[in-house]
């Protein structure tokens, strides 16, 4: 859209959602004499500590300055959620807005964890921001390991395909295979520069492993890696995979990593293989 448009869409979308907050959702007392549904201009102004006149004038798509901060405050009063929040930005700034991160352990909805199962023949793992590993299905703790049965601390991409022996072993092109993975963390760690975490992990498992600290200097990033997998498991040798992430949406900022047998391998059998194993 031409800067027209998008001024134009701005006030559309302000005036929208001043309109669905009702007085009594944020204190103010509704009265009988608004003769606009919502809240008035100057009652959103006051919400946000900006001036009437400078709300005004945004809500009208005028050509002012405005900063990160300021619009962050508009988003609040209105009651954006992160979509909006981000649509904001966009029509007033040209520029995505600032990731909020909220530090918590997202949970699997229940059709998050129907698409696990339903993957039964593809190794699937469940990751948050952080790589966390947060779900995973029966054909990816038969293929790497029973997460279930390590510390939750420990649950982590990043640390596991750095710290255990076997995962290193288990991945013939194992330096794509890692490089992938820290590519993804390296956009999460770009999106999340206030959330200290980051700087705390990655100075911790850089003094773990060498290897670590050689692929992290090369500074890939994207957000959804492909790579072709070549395994040599211990209990069913060769196993091919073209790994594929994808976004869960939403507000949690999960991510699925879905291991697909290869066409024309023997790997799907032998998924069904290590499966039925399970328990003996």
């Amino acid at each position: 859209m031409n800067t027209k448009e998008r001024l134009q869409e701005l006030t559309n979308f302000l005036v929208a959602h001043r309109s669905r907050i009702q007085p009594q959702e944020v204190g103010l007392i509704g009265g009988s004499r608004r003769r606009t549904p919502g809240l008035r201009r100057e009652e959103v102004a006051t919400i946000a500590g900006v001036s009437t006149t400078w709300y005004t004038w945004l809500e009208q798509g005028r050509d002012i300055k405005m900063s990160v901060q300021v619009l962050d405050r508009i988003a609040l009063a209105l009651q954006l959620n992160e979509d909006e929040r981000q649509y904001l930005f966009m029509l007033a700034l040209e520029q995505p807005a600032p990731t909020t991160f909220i530090d918590n352990i997202p949970t699997i909805s229940p059709a998050l964890n129907r698409i696990l199962t339903e993957l039964h023949d593809c190794p699937t793992i469940v990751s948050d921001r952080r790589c966390h590993i947060v779900g995973w299905n029966q054909a990816a703790a038969a293929v790497f390991l029973d997460f279930a049965q390590l510390p939750e601390g420990e649950r982590n991409m990043i640390w596991l395909l750095f710290t255990r022996k076997e995962l290193k072993a288990l991945a013939v092109n194992w330096s794509d295979f890692a490089k992938g993975f820290l590519a993804m963390f390296r956009s999460y760690y770009g999106q999340y520069v206030g959330d200290n975490w980051y700087s705390e992990f990655i100075e911790e498992i850089s003094e773990r492993s060498k290897d670590f600290r050689a692929l992290w200097n090369e500074s890939d990033v994207s957000t959804a890696p492909e790579v072709f997998i070549e395994f040599r498991h211990a209990k069913v040798g060769k196993m091919l995979f073209d790994l594929t992430t994808l976004q869960v949406q939403g507000r949690t900022d999960l991510r699925c990593s879905v291991y697909t047998p290869s066409i024309g391998s023997d790997t799907e059998s032998k998924i069904k293989l290590l499966m039925s194993k399970i328990g003996e």
